[in-house]
């Protein structure tokens, strides 16, 4: 069972940075996509920022210019860089992959997540 674990979490003043970890027990590049989402109590998850297998990037418009996500495939490891964090950024994040089985299936795997609280 492959398992994703976060870290880096923290709580943090508006304006600083964080670095988000999330280790994978398999290698990443197996997975079609591996994306960092966050949510906060009473609201939909929301996909923050992703990365394909080609190393393609989105992100949400709202983390454009401030966050950046990134992999070290010898670590099997993807990264989400927070800068300029606001308070509206506070939430957990989760770390998550899709494995596609076949030409209709998909695998999904997600970590338990870690807190990022951004004070003003």
């Amino acid at each position: 069972q492959v398992q994703l674990v976060e870290s880096g979490g923290g709580s943090v003043q508006s304006g600083e940075s964080l670095r988000l970890s999330c280790v994978a027990s398999t290698n990443i590049l197996m997975f079609t996509n591996m994306n960092w989402y966050r949510q906060t109590p009473g609201k939909q998850r929301e996909l923050v920022a992703s990365m394909t297998s080609f190393g393609t990037t989105h992100y949400t418009d709202s983390v454009k210019s401030r966050f950046t996500i990134s992999r070290d495939t010898s670590k099997n490891t993807l990264y989400l860089q927070m800068n300029s964090l606001k308070p509206e950024d506070t939430a957990v994040y989760y770390c998550h992959a899709e494995e596609d089985e076949d030409m209709i299936n998909s695998k999904h795997y997600w970590g338990k997540g870690t807190l990022v609280t951004v004070s003003s």
